[in-house]
């Protein structure tokens, strides 16, 4: 029956292998791949704690040869993913694995896009900034291994990059770029702070939470094609089962997973919580907070969290998106109070039954006081006088934005900023 609106929604996710000594697996599962040369992609930081080394000799055990990249930036920049580009190309790899946190597996996803489909990373870059040009086809095996439980990368079609001349941060994204197998082992993030696991898992919420409430997926207009249905399709009742997971593990255990970095049972739920948000946004998308985000991140390097790599400032990811989350939820509470509700109660991990419009931001609020996130954009560095620049920056981000219960205008953006500036 023809209709002017979407009736489709589509889901995709990574295979996963998941429990502690699941790394033990790699080479087993590159070689299932049929990688003969792989390209390993990790951090300085991560290749210090030495989780790359033993992997890397459990892949050779299987016969494969590898070569390490061990250049990857926290929060990668469009040089960087360039000069992984070029590693990618100058060693002639047929596949990849990627160990560390999200900058790195977002670094091999890209490495492996332009080795497998050759141009300037630009080109592929989301428009308007860049081309949006879309990959011919599919990439070369990738097997993602997370050491942080936050961003979900592991089973997502993005990679995010700041590009510093253009002072913002934007994001490719296509179904190829999803890695073809993740091993996600709990035992690898004994080694992780608990600035980092506390930026990190307030990743996971928000990604479970923007997405369980965006816009249905139904009420999108219809695609002229297949191949015009947008990656983020907006909610839909597949993505609510992995993103109302996703929030209930984050309740439960987030808090415990920075308190004790050998509490193996929460580190390892947030790391689940982690790739169920991934697959849970890699459908539904996220939104405000999220938009918010990249202008925050990429506007100014000012600030210097503690518990990271000092060799550049940086705003953490999920630092960057939970500090406006209060507030935007705030804001597109009444297109969906219900939804809002089911949130908070999962949060929290039982029924609220005077839940009102402030519910959810104060429960994130106490969250977010509860792991030691910055309070606010000021943080960070902002100051009022900054404020019509960030929103800019937001509105550029028209593939998230329209994925709002709440499209937000200008001066509704400017007003969320300003209520982020302080949390409390």
């Amino acid at each position: 029956m023809a209709t002017d609106h979407e009736t489709i929604f589509t889901l995709e996710a990574t295979p996963v292998k998941f429990g502690p000594g699941a790394s033990q697996d790699a080479g087993w599962e590159l070689k299932r791949l049929g990688v003969k040369r792989a390209m390993l992609v990790t951090d300085p930081g991560v290749a210090a704690l030495g989780h790359p080394g033993r992997i890397k000799k459990l892949i050779e055990a299987e016969g494969i040869d590898v070569v390490v990249y061990d250049r990857s930036r926290v929060e990668p920049t469009i040089d960087s993913f360039q000069d992984a580009c070029d590693f990618a190309l100058e060693h002639e790899v047929d596949g990849f694995v990627s160990v560390g946190g999200g900058s790195s597996m977002d670094t091999a996803k890209v490495a492996n896009l332009i080795l497998s489909h050759p141009a300037p990373v630009m080109a592929y870059v989301n428009p308007p900034v860049g081309e949006g040009r879309k990959p011919p086809g599919p990439l070369k095996p990738h097997l993602a291994i997370p050491t942080t439980s936050g961003t979900g990368s592991e089973a997502t079609t993005v990679a995010v990059l700041d590009i510093p001349d253009l002072k913002l941060k934007t994001g490719i994204s296509h179904r190829y770029m999803r890695a073809s197998q993740a091993i996600v082992d709990p035992e690898l993030t004994r080694t992780l702070g608990p600035e980092v696991t506390s930026s990190a898992g307030l990743d996971v919420v928000c990604h479970a939470a923007e997405s369980f409430l965006s816009r249905p997926y139904d009420t999108r207009p219809a695609p002229d094609s297949p191949d015009d249905r947008p990656p983020y399709q907006g909610s839909n009742p597949v993505a609510d089962v992995w993103s109302a997971k996703a929030l209930e593990l984050g309740g439960k255990y987030l808090r415990r997973a920075v308190e004790d970095p050998d509490d193996i049972e929460a580190r390892g739920y947030m790391m689940l919580g982690a790739t169920m948000a991934g697959v849970g946004f890699g459908s539904a998308g996220v939104h405000i907070p999220h938009s918010i985000a990249y202008p925050v991140a990429g506007l100014k390097h000012e600030y210097q969290p503690a518990g990271y790599p000092t060799d550049h400032k940086f705003v953490p990811h999920g630092h960057s998106v939970i500090v406006s989350a209060p507030a935007s939820f705030r804001f597109t509470y009444e297109a969906m109070p219900e939804r809002h509700h089911h949130v908070a109660e999962l949060l929290a991990g039982e029924a609220i039954p005077t839940a009102g419009p402030d519910t959810l931001p104060d429960l994130l609020r106490q969250l977010m006081q509860d792991v030691g996130a910055p309070r606010g954009i000021a943080e960070f560095g902002y100051t009022e006088d900054d404020v019509p620049a960030l929103v800019e920056g937001a509105l550029k981000q028209q593939r998230l934005l329209v994925i709002a219960p709440r499209e937000p205008s200008a001066d509704d953006l400017r007003h969320i900023i300003n209520a982020s500036m302080t949390n409390w």
